[in-house]
């Protein structure tokens, strides 16, 4: 076992409806790593869920965001100018700060067009 972190090995046998129940509570927690999840329930006692779908969904939004600025960036260099309908959209999209506090719900803004 060279180079491995962790060198000690401890077995104990369970019951078929026993490990079903280990499953089950493994399916609560997103892993599949039955070690890492019995390691952190025998250590710990808990597990800790954060769910972060929200800022997987902030990020996609990020993310189209970067592609269209690259686009136009791409479309800019290659012919020396921007389109004036690229400047307008740009311009166009205005975040009013009362509307940003009552609708902002972890980040997804509403924005307006003016």
């Amino acid at each position: 076992m060279d180079g491995r972190k962790r060198t000690v090995q401890i077995k104990f046998r369970v019951t078929e409806a026993e490990r079903d129940l280990i499953l089950e509570k493994m399916k609560l927690v997103p892993t599949r790593n039955m070690a890492a999840y019995l390691r952190k329930i025998a250590i710990d006692g808990y597990i800790i869920q954060i769910d972060h779908a929200d800022i997987k969904a902030m990020t996609a939004e990020i993310q189209k965001i970067g592609v269209n600025v690259n686009q136009i960036a791409r479309r800019v260099n290659a012919t020396g100018n921007a389109y004036q309908e690229d400047i307008e959209e740009i311009n166009g999209y205005e975040y009013n700060e009362n509307e940003r506090k009552s609708n902002c719900n972890m980040g997804n803004c509403i924005k307006r067009k003016i």
